[in-house]
């Protein structure tokens, strides 16, 4: 239930030092333990003391501030073994995290419950290229608010969230440094406006980066490393080393959409010439393929794509070979340089990934030889909306991190 990788910046627990300090580190540590219980298993007072080596007597005086704050609730008897059976214990349905989502082409929302279940979820294309914050943010608040609001008819209180955009962004100042397929470069975003009056706020990460955490916590395969690599208009990268996101002295790693995949291409929003970018983005490979936007919606032209490399048109499916291909080679320049065991499409990626992945891995074995296996180049387990997963997964691992921030 609680993501692997790191919360949100500057929400941590306070390192203990005073009496206080080491009970708001006994909250995080009995939420944490019963938020790691199976689903559906109700751990007792006496069963969470167990995990967490504190008395019966604490863990009994911890969960009643924790059923103050609302973030779990009791329910049903749990046996013990011999003796009366123990009341159980469960991360409360009642209390919620809003994933939100800004990208070159549409807005999202969804509200997620403290188990990770998407409660509700509203996606609305809207083009965003060139276009200024603060139209775009009003446009999200107010689809946030919609959803909110169902929510709240439901009995769900959200008490916070987290915003992914495409593009390198400081956390700590609510800052997006640039993200060239929105035009957006050094902007400071209004993030209260998005939701308020939430006792935890929104916190800010990368596209990528939070689609990365989601796969770190739903993968089947339970992988410790890996690149995942996301196709929207742009392409954005996370990388994932001992189950934690690696993003480098800067928070910047895992560009892979700007590695230079041919010298000679075209011109990149990023400044740069020949960028991964610049022939597996969304639009690169639409005009490639003779698709070029003519207005129609994000989920129209992909869908003629689809069409067209089914009946198997000769430019779309050379268009999407060549993405294919020129994937191939970016990835395999990561592989050189950081140590990773497999890699996981997303995006359209992985909606193209029956065309795309015979030239890719023969990108990789000729750029790479060796490196990776075919079975080592999967799709993504959580599909298009892992960015908003990951951003409201990371703000729920900061709430069990620490949950004193709800308390009255």
């Amino acid at each position: 239930m609680v993501m692997p990788a790191p919360a949100a910046a500057g929400s941590g627990s306070p390192a203990p030092g005073n009496v206080g300090d080491v009970r708001r580190s006994n909250l995080a540590l009995v939420l944490g333990a019963i938020a790691e219980f199976p689903p559906g298993t109700h751990p007792s007072r006496a069963q969470v003391a167990g995990a967490t080596g504190l008395t019966k007597a604490s863990v009994s005086s911890l969960v009643l501030d924790l059923l103050d704050a609302g973030v779990i609730r009791e329910i049903g008897l749990n046996p013990q073994g011999r003796g009366r059976p123990g009341v159980g214990l469960e991360l409360s349905p009642s209390r919620a995290v809003m994933g939100m989502e800004v990208n070159v082409d549409y807005i999202s929302a969804a509200v997620v419950d403290l188990s990770g279940k998407v409660l509700r979820r509203e996606v609305r294309e809207r083009d965003n290229r060139n276009s200024p914050d603060k139209p775009v943010l009003a446009a999200l608040a107010g689809l946030a608010a919609r959803v909110r609001g169902a929510a709240g008819e439901q009995g769900v209180d959200v008490v916070g969230g987290g915003l992914a955009v495409p593009g390198l962004v400081d956390p700590a100042r609510a800052r997006v440094l640039t993200a060239p397929n929105l035009g957006w470069v050094n902007v400071d975003l209004d993030l209260y406006a998005l939701l308020p009056e939430t006792a935890l706020g929104v916190a800010l990460f990368n596209e990528a980066n939070a689609a990365a955490l989601a796969e770190l916590r739903h993968r089947p395969d339970r992988a410790a490393n890996f690149l995942f690599v996301s196709g929207e208009v742009g392409v954005g990268g996370g990388i994932v080393i001992g189950s934690e996101l690696f993003t480098g002295p800067g928070g910047h790693a895992g560009e892979v959409g700007h590695i230079v995949v041919d010298p000679d291409g075209g011109h990149c929003s990023c400044g740069g010439t020949g960028c991964l970018e610049t022939v597996a983005g969304q639009d690169a490979i639409f005009i490639a393929a003779g698709l070029a936007p003519d207005g129609s919606s994000r989920s129209a032209a992909m869908s003629a794509l689809l069409q067209a490399l089914e009946g198997g048109a000769p430019k779309a499916v050379s268009a999407v070979e060549r993405a294919g291909r020129c994937l191939g080679i970016a990835l395999a320049s990561t592989a050189r340089v950081v140590d990773i065991d497999s890699v996981v499409l997303g995006g359209h990626f992985a909606v193209l990934e029956p065309w795309l992945r015979a030239p890719l891995l023969d990108s990789l074995q000729k750029y790479a030889p060796g490196k990776y296996a075919s079975e080592q180049v999967t799709v993504s387990a959580v599909g298009e909306f892992g960015a908003l997963l990951g951003a409201a997964g990371s703000v729920i691992r900061s709430l069990v991190a620490a949950p004193h921030r709800l308390q009255a």
